[in-house]
């Protein structure tokens, strides 16, 4: 045989094997056919409860893995979504984080639980990462395990605070008469404070009751009655303007039944102006109570992204309308679900920046915190969870994004009151220096 003709047979004879390899699934080429090691993530959030539920949280997840597995994975990788009803209980909680570490989870995602005690211990042994949790819960903001997507329920205060002090004189704070309720009134404070305003008047109340009658009187006698209000322009309207007293309530899914309660003692002659946070109040409570006629109207909230209008959200919008069409759990201007959103855009960026055929939960740790800032098509700041980008608190140095957005009721829709983030870090870091 010639040398020509040896060449030509043994590059067949590679040719041939490499093809065979290749047909079998052994020792396929990088970027050459086959697909890289599929991820596990779970997302959880309590379901079918007598308190607070957040069905539309798992149901987001379950609807971005379709759309990213429909289009070849993040790179490459194929991801399995598994979810779990954290039934609102310290032991369904635990008991979620113990499955994700059985079956195999790289991370927890865009979840929501209040009993940080019972699922953060778990995935820390594990060395799981909780990506985007709601920020209901202490360890979120503490636990190097942790990654916020958002600044929680302290921002959110401090934040509400400082949005009051720049319309009202004073401040009357109805929130719940619990532990967790106890760490509001000085978050409020220190927005009002930075505002150069007083402290808020604090008026606790049960977080289950029927009927708030009681503390709404209390709320009105504590902020006082405004100036007479021209009967042709009603409430609604006289709340579009500038009010001497404003009353914030911070009582979850029992704001609805605080606000009834408050209709029904305030007088026409009183011109108070109502608020909030995302998480008690909403665009679809907005609309079930009668929109630009209903009680909201001209409320200030406080809120952790962008408007629900805002086109950033367009994207997830669209992933709704085609990956979980028909699905009623899912409202995309419900914070929850806008939070998960953002938890998974994280965790895409994440996988496509470690660019691996395997990825561990250690490699998306390593990955936030000493990777370039990842971005969330500008739903938040860039986020990174090193050392540089912590609060200098002792109470929420996880706490890396430290946005919120000022939003008001107009014509029933929530819209952004002014454009752009406000950092009320400088205020969460006073908070706690004098609370």
């Amino acid at each position: 045989m010639t040398g020509a003709r040896r060449s030509t047979a043994f590059l067949l004879a590679l040719t041939t094997a490499v093809g065979a390899s290749l047909l079998t699934g052994c020792g396929v080429l990088p970027g050459i056919g086959g697909s890289r090691e599929p991820l596990t993530v779970m997302t959880w959030a309590p379901e079918g409860t007598q308190a607070t539920n957040m069905a539309g949280m798992p149901a987001m997840a379950l609807a971005f893995s379709r759309w990213v597995n429909d289009n070849g994975g993040i790179d490459g990788h194929k991801i399995k979504v598994l979810t779990c009803n954290e039934q609102n209980t310290n032991i369904g909680a635990g008991n979620c984080a113990r499955r994700a570490v059985k079956e195999g989870a790289v991370a927890v995602v865009g979840s929501y639980s209040q009993f940080g005690t019972a699922f953060m211990s778990p995935l820390e042994l594990a060395g799981i990462p909780y990506i985007g949790g709601y920020g209901i819960s202490g360890e979120e903001f503490t636990s190097t395990d942790s990654y916020p997507v958002n600044g929680g329920q302290a921002a959110l205060l401090a934040g509400n605070g400082r949005q009051l002090a720049r319309n009202c004189k004073r401040v009357a704070l109805v929130r719940p008469d619990t532990i967790d309720g106890d760490d509001l009134p000085p978050l409020i404070d220190a927005g009002l404070a930075a505002g150069h305003r007083h402290e808020a008047a604090d008026l606790r109340a049960a977080d289950d009751a029927g009927d708030y009658s009681s503390v709404a009187a209390q709320a009105l006698e504590r902020v006082g009655a405004g100036p007479q209000v021209p009967a042709q322009l009603g409430k609604s309207a006289a709340r579009e303007q500038a009010a001497d007293g404003c009353v914030t309530a911070v009582l979850g899914e029992r704001t609805e039944t605080f606000l009834d309660s408050f209709r029904r003692v305030e007088s026409e002659d009183q011109k108070v102006r109502i608020s909030s946070v995302v998480g008690s109040v909403g665009q679809a409570l907005v609309d079930s109570t009668g929109g630009k006629k209903g009680p909201f109207e001209g409320a200030y909230v406080t809120g952790w992204y962008p408007e629900s209008g805002d086109a950033r959200w367009n994207t997830m919008r669209g992933v709704i309308d085609k990956y979980a069409f028909g699905d009623d759990r899912l409202d995309a201007d419900d914070a929850g679900v806008q939070t998960t959103w953002v938890a998974y855009t994280v965790l895409k960026q994440a996988v496509e920046s470690v660019h691996q055929d395997s990825v561990s939960s250690r490699d998306l740790s390593e990955r936030l915190v000493h990777g370039t800032p990842l971005t969330t098509g500008g739903l938040t700041p860039a986020l990174r969870w090193d050392y540089g980008s912590m609060l200098a608190s002792a109470d929420f140095p996880r706490l890396v994004n430290r946005s919120i957005t000022y939003q008001v009721v107009r014509q029933g829709r929530l819209v952004a009151q002014q454009k752009g983030f406000v950092d009320v870090g400088p205020t969460l870091e006073n908070a706690r220096a004098s609370g």
